[in-house]
């Protein structure tokens, strides 16, 4: 059994990993500002070398995306101190496809983080996965406020399921550091507008999903394809079955 700190262990991804780690044996301490056992900001880097005292490996979830990833690059220089003083052997983190493809903000941070860890000379796996599920659902709710929603043309997307990430990064936790892990994509590619119309098809909604075409570096990345990984279609949870809990009222992505 092994000590597993998790960064963001509270969030949608991280409490998914947590339990299956505690599944498998392992002893896991849930790194949060608010939490009562280990209290810790990333950010002020406060409470990580009491969080890490003891600890074999980290598996980094915690990210801003409210914020476009503002202050991800200080929380991985702080994990990454903290994790030399403590001796730390691995430090797993989750990453996005498309990172260095796509010039998105959030994205160039995201890209940034993998640096800082990839070159501190520490233990690290590093693994980029598709869009989860919930994120075509967060779109299909923002654009669908209308009857009539439009829609970026011609952008492949390859959903993947929450816990079939979680399942992995509980693998990759598991093993020996592995510096950049293969890609870990959705079982299926299809554009965002055909992933809309099954989501509102699914939930009983009555809309009419138009493509627009887009202009701009960044939407040109996504038509190349720049956030998918057909060579890595290794999830097994689908949108359908995804959309089929939601509107049976079930937990979509179960642990």
């Amino acid at each position: 059994m092994s000590t597993i700190l998790v960064t963001g262990g509270t969030g949608t991804l991280g409490t998914l990993v947590t339990a299956r780690l505690r599944a498998r044996g392992h002893d896991v301490r849930v790194l949060s500002r608010h939490s009562p056992e280990y209290p810790v900001d990333l950010v002020a880097g406060t409470g990580l070398d009491a969080a890490m005292a003891g600890a074999d490996t980290v598996v980094h979830c915690a990210s801003a995306t409210r914020s476009a990833g503002k202050g991800d690059e200080e929380a991985a220089r702080n994990l990454v101190a903290a994790a030399r003083r403590a001796g730390l052997g691995h430090l797993v983190y989750i990453s996005i496809v498309g990172v260095d493809a796509v010039p998105f903000p959030y994205y160039r941070r995201k890209l940034a983080v993998e640096r800082i860890l990839t070159e501190s000379g520490l233990g690290v796996t590093v693994l980029r996965t598709t869009q989860f599920h919930d994120l075509v659902k967060m779109a299909a709710e923002a654009l669908g406020k209308l009857p009539v929603v439009l829609v970026p043309k011609g952008i492949p997307v390859q959903p993947v399921a929450t816990g079939d990430v979680a399942a992995r990064l509980a693998e990759l936790a598991e093993g020996s550091p592995a510096g950049r892990a293969p890609d870990f994509g959705g079982p299926e590619t299809r554009t965002l507008d055909a992933w809309l119309r099954a989501y509102y098809a699914g939930l009983g909604k009555r809309r009419a999903v138009v493509p627009v075409p887009l202009f701009g570096r960044a939407y040109a990345a996504f038509r190349r394809g720049g956030i998918t990984a057909p060579e890595h279609s290794d999830g097994t949870g689908t949108f359908a079955a995804y959309v089929a809990a939601l509107a049976s009222g079930t937990r979509p992505e179960p642990s």
